[in-house]
């Protein structure tokens, strides 16, 4: 299955319009964002857990990333409640569930095998820093080589000056609005900008996003090769 699968494109999706689509295991539905593959796959998806529902243990040989959105998700390490960040490096397992039900972000097959760093970041209980212009906080939640990982608040009226991504940029916006010369994008919209790509984000109501850089030159494809940037 490819969807939204070259890398080099542009794109844009309101999760909350897309359906739900069954996983193999019952109680567990997924948004899909990008794939590529079948049931192992790179992929980026919006999960949800009915409650009582889990999954078998099971191992991820490209890794895990996860930022539980809503309830709270468990395995055998511990519970997330809604604002944890999880990394599961390549090469890990666990038997995930949820007792209460949970909403995850989750991203599959998409780490180096060199970055074995285990993460688990509670979000509000963090210490933000102040961001590169007036308005804006940043949440570091991870790094590896190019790739940044972090949350963004930015308060009403931010502005931010024409910049380039050259190894690209994956948003998810959690609250509130975010805007640039391309469009507005409400709270459940995804977006991905390619490697090389510009622009001249702002928030004029103020918001908080789920931002990843520098990752998209190269993504790991299930059978454990790089995958190239464009197919």
């Amino acid at each position: 299955m490819e969807l939204h699968a070259d890398l080099g494109q542009r794109a844009v999706l309101d999760t909350l319009a897309l359906p739900w689509i069954p996983s193999p295991m019952p109680g567990v539905e997924r948004r899909m964002l990008d794939r590529r593959g079948a049931e192992v796959a790179r992929a980026t998806s919006i999960v949800r857990y009915a409650p009582g529902s889990r999954f078998e243990r099971h191992s991820h040989g490209g890794g895990e990333e996860i930022l539980v959105l809503e309830g709270t998700f468990r395995d055998e390490s511990g519970d997330y409640p809604a604002g944890t960040y999880l990394r599961n490096p390549a090469g890990s397992g666990h038997a995930p569930s949820s007792a209460t039900g949970c909403t995850l972000l989750v991203k599959l097959w998409q780490m180096h095998p060199a970055d074995q760093q285990r993460v688990v970041i509670d979000t509000g209980e963090a210490v933000w820093r102040p961001g590169l212009v007036p308005g804006l906080e940043v949440l570091p939640l991870h790094g590896f080589g190019s790739e940044h990982v972090a949350l963004v608040h930015w308060a009403p009226g931010t502005r931010f000056p024409p910049h380039s991504h050259p190894g690209g940029e994956e948003l998810f916006v959690l609250k509130g609005v975010f805007e640039d010369e391309h469009g507005r994008y409400p709270a459940g919209h995804w977006l991905r900008n390619p490697p090389g790509s510009v622009h001249r984000p702002w928030s004029e109501v103020g918001c908080t996003i789920w931002v990843k850089t520098g990752h998209l030159p190269a993504s790991m494809a299930p059978d454990g090769d790089p995958a190239p940037l464009v197919p």
